[in-house]
């Protein structure tokens, strides 16, 4: 399979401490001073700080701050509903090819947005039920193709590319548009499409429940664009009218590229969102039992009150958050944080990026889905046996007040 190979990333900075002195080295393109920060006098590199730092995590995390937030704040444009229209869809087909969380939430906001909606589905899928008993006109996906003049295809990256070549391919036609949720198939070419149909990416940062949850409410959850292809010279038109058809220009959406999209979505999952989150919690749940704490009290501690904390991350960011924080938690946040997230974890996160940008991660997950998938579900078996699952499943059991579920409103 065709990988496109990117460059490799710059090397890590490096920073090490001897007591209370620093020597920084830092990559070039950082610009940062090579040389030692004394106890006597304020360096260069110290004079970027409002407090002198007692570790190099600290003069790292200054440093990054001051010459990199405008930067980063600055680089991407926001487009909301004054930049979308949707005449560019009235009129139009919009063929939504599976009916999973997305392809649900997407077909029921363009919908409601007054648009004409298809869903194509196969012939014994259970979703036909639900797409009709919601009003929506379910026929076969190659059908849904040969009607449809937006097709979207609402899979996962495991199956996209069976259904494309068998069900998809043969029904496109000159001048019709094929839309993603997620690069993957287009940038790591699982998905090759046929030159004159527009290829373009409107990607939601929510899943599909939440979506149409806020749609509902009169609210959106931002999200990304891109252009792959174009030649009808409206794709982009056509991306922002669908991203305001199911309410994302209501929250703001990006313009990105599917490369940029791709890589940020797969290392997000796998350093923070997903791998990440997971690994650090279940790691804090082990090291509190192995020290004798309760695994009920660990568990607790651990894993229930991370929800609490990301909702305050959610509303207000990293500093709003700390803003509704304990003195104790917060002063515990800035110096402890950094000793267990440190370089060496930085470092890895690394190498992880480095595997998405190269193809070597996808190269592996394809290879993994064509044989089987044997050692996902023997991952996914061991991760559902770990004692925290246990724990969590007896207290959910018990009946506890703090574990019954919020019911979102019905969608």
């Amino acid at each position: 399979m065709p990988i496109r190979p990117n460059a490799a990333p710059s090397k890590n900075n490096r920073t090490s401490c001897g007591n209370t002195k620093c020597w920084t080295t830092f990559s070039k393109e950082w610009g940062a001073p090579r040389r030692r920060a004394r106890s006597s006098r304020t360096s260069a590199a110290c004079k970027l700080q409002l407090l002198r730092p007692r570790r190099c995590s600290e003069l790292h995390l200054a440093i990054w701050a001051r010459r990199h937030s405008l930067r980063v704040l600055m680089r991407a444009r926001i487009f909301t509903d004054r930049h979308a229209d949707l005449k560019h869809l009235q009129g139009k087909t919009c063929a939504v090819i599976g009916f999973g969380a997305q392809g649900h939430a997407h077909a029921l906001n363009l919908r409601d947005s007054g648009l004409r909606v298809l869903v194509g589905l196969p012939a014994r899928s259970k979703s036909r039920a639900v797409a009709r008993k919601h009003g929506l006109e379910v026929v076969s996906t190659s059908e849904a193709v040969a009607r449809g003049d937006i097709i979207f295809l609402a899979l996962s990256d495991t199956e996209m590319a069976g259904i494309y070549d068998r069900e998809i391919a043969p029904h496109l036609a000159a001048g019709k548009t094929l839309l993603f949720a997620h690069g993957f198939a287009i940038f790591y070419r699982t998905i090759i499409p046929l030159k004159d149909v527009d290829v373009i990416l409107v990607a939601p940062n929510g899943v599909g429940p939440m979506v149409r949850r806020e749609f509902a409410e009169g609210r959106g959850v931002p999200g990304m664009f891109a252009v792959h292809q174009n030649p009808s010279r409206r794709a982009k038109k056509i991306a922002l009218a669908w991203a305001k058809g199911i309410g994302c220009t209501r929250a703001g959406v990006l313009e990105t590229t599917f490369k940029d999209e791709t890589e940020t979505d797969l290392f997000a999952e796998q350093a923070v969102l997903c791998g990440g989150v997971n690994a650090l919690v279940r790691s804090g749940f082990e090291t509190l039992v192995d020290a004798g704490y309760a695994p009920e009290a660990a568990y607790f501690a651990c894993l229930h009150e991370l929800k609490f904390l990301v909702d305050l991350m959610h509303e207000g960011g990293l500093s709003g958050m700390r803003a509704r924080m304990s003195p104790t938690a917060t002063w515990g946040d800035l110096t402890i944080g950094p000793r267990i997230i440190d370089r060496a974890v930085k470092k890895n996160m690394a190498a992880a990026l480095q595997d998405i940008q190269s193809g070597k991660f996808a190269r592996e997950w394809i290879r993994e889905t064509n044989t089987g998938q044997k050692r996902y579900h023997a991952l996914l078996k061991a991760a559902e046996g770990h004692p925290i699952e246990q724990v969590g499943k007896r207290l959910r059991v018990s009946g506890t007040q703090a574990f019954q579920p919020v019911r979102p409103a019905a969608f």
